[in-house]
């Protein structure tokens, strides 16, 4: 099982390198994209050994594809294996999705159906990927934006199925939450209550946009209040977890994000003493 950890952090993207390495940045830890620095040697690679001197790191990959009908890729696991070995990383994650059919890559994080034949097939991925990386892992919730169905179980149960089965934790991303449950009319409060607390151990805070007719989880806004609330409500349920703000488009100044950050702080040290 994952360890827990307690803390607040950013997703260090590339406008902030140079301040996370010149400056002390009052964050307890830094979450990276895995495939990002996944090429053995070069300078994103010697980047990061810098940043993790100073930093507990956690990897976050976008293209594992554990809920893929073909074989997990095995040459991916083991550069991913590599930079582990290296970076000694707080958290490995990635996401319940597909992305790869075929040796196709669709660059896309696609849904899954909520049976028991997906539910086999992720576990015996996730199963294949823990044992080639040499620890457990944390699976992220999706956002969604259509309904496979028939569908036999609920999301969260589903997630609580599958970290059951395989001891892997949960990333618990609140903004997937709350668009997936906009999206199809689902509630996310019972969503947040339904999914294994116990297993939790980091969440994710973020922004999203309107499309047309759904929304979009773009990562290019500022967290909403909507999300804030669901985050307040969910808090005190969990025990020790790393929360972080995440950021990937439209990026805004590293103070802006440490801002956010701070509102993180003062919701989860609310939510927690009212829980004591």
């Amino acid at each position: 099982m994952v360890a827990p950890f307690a803390g607040y952090g950013l997703g260090l993207r590339k406008p902030h390198y140079a301040e996370f390495l010149e400056h002390r940045i009052a964050v307890d830890f830094v979450e990276v994209i895995s495939e990002n620095f996944m090429v053995d040697g070069g300078r994103p690679r010697m980047l990061l050994r810098d940043v993790r001197s100073r930093y507990p790191v956690a990897l976050h990959g976008v293209s594992m594809s554990i809920g893929s009908a073909d074989e997990l890729d095995g040459a991916y696991l083991a550069r991913l294996r590599a930079l582990i070995d290296e970076i000694e990383p707080l958290f490995v994650s990635d996401h319940l999705s597909w992305t790869r059919i075929e040796g196709f890559s669709s660059h896309d994080l696609l849904p899954l159906p909520y049976t028991g034949e997906a539910l086999d097939l992720v576990c015996a991925n996730i199963d294949r990927a823990q044992d080639a990386l040499g620890q457990a892992m944390l699976i992220e919730n999706p956002s969604t934006y259509i309904n496979l169905t028939p569908a036999e179980m609920s999301e969260w149960q589903f997630l609580d199925a599958m970290c059951a089965r395989t001891g892997c934790g949960l990333l618990l991303d609140v903004n997937n939450v709350f668009v997936s449950a906009t999206n199809h009319g689902f509630d996310a409060i019972a969503y947040l209550d339904g999914v294994p607390h116990d297993r939790v151990r980091q969440v994710h805070l973020a922004g999203h946009s309107q499309g047309k007719e759904l929304l979009i989880d773009t990562h290019d806004q500022p967290v909403p209040a909507s999300v804030w609330d669901l985050y307040a409500h969910v808090m005190p349920l969990l025990g020790p977890v790393a929360t972080m703000i995440e950021r990937d488009d439209d990026i805004p100044p590293l103070s802006d994000l440490l801002a956010e950050l701070s509102v993180a702080r003062r919701i989860g040290g609310r939510t927690m003493r009212r829980a004591a």
